[in-house]
């Protein structure tokens, strides 16, 4: 399965999956009903791997990403991080971890609450990205891949979403 996490307008997204019956993708785009993380840490403690916010339909983030093959990020790339929108979602996903530390590679990093991996492709578009952007952008990526176990980073730069497009097609 292919969860695709973008901040696309729905337009800009139309017909980006042309024919996808071959395998299932689900898609997290901005419909206004996503709520910020309240950093509570609930997800861990009171619903352990569901968020506690529960009216939003984003609350099961982390047991999606669990059952994920790739999980693809589009983005618009804002001083070489994500979109507001793609930030939150993520930030949303803290479910997927384990409250439990771990020490790998001298660096201590949350426990996977689930034992799979996915790779992680990142297409991040903007029309005058700098060099300093792209390095940030790619260094973020490298971390987030660490701390969510992804068996392999990708990271794309385009200038446009129509970019992205011709790139996947």
């Amino acid at each position: 399965m292919r969860t695709i996490i973008h901040d696309l307008q729905e337009q800009e997204f139309a017909g980006w999956l042309g024919d996808t019956a071959q395998e299932e993708v689900t898609v997290i785009s901005d419909s206004g009903a996503i709520r910020s993380c309240m950093g509570c840490f609930g997800c861990w403690t009171r619903t352990p791997g569901t968020c506690v916010i529960k009216r939003d339909g984003y609350d099961n983030l982390g047991e999606l990403f669990s059952r994920s093959d790739e999980l693809m990020i589009i983005s618009k790339c804002m001083y070489g991080s994500y979109s507001p929108f793609v930030l939150n979602v993520l930030n949303r996903s803290l479910s997927y971890m384990l409250p439990y530390f771990v020490t790998t590679h001298g660096e201590t990093h949350h426990r996977p609450r689930y034992q799979h991996q996915f790779t992680l492709s990142v297409h991040f578009y903007g029309g005058d990205l700098t060099e300093a952007e792209q390095h940030t952008a790619r260094m973020l990526v490298a971390a987030n891949g660490l701390n969510l176990y992804s068996s392999e980073n990708n990271v794309y730069f385009h200038t446009s979403p129509q970019h992205i497009k011709e790139a996947l097609q």
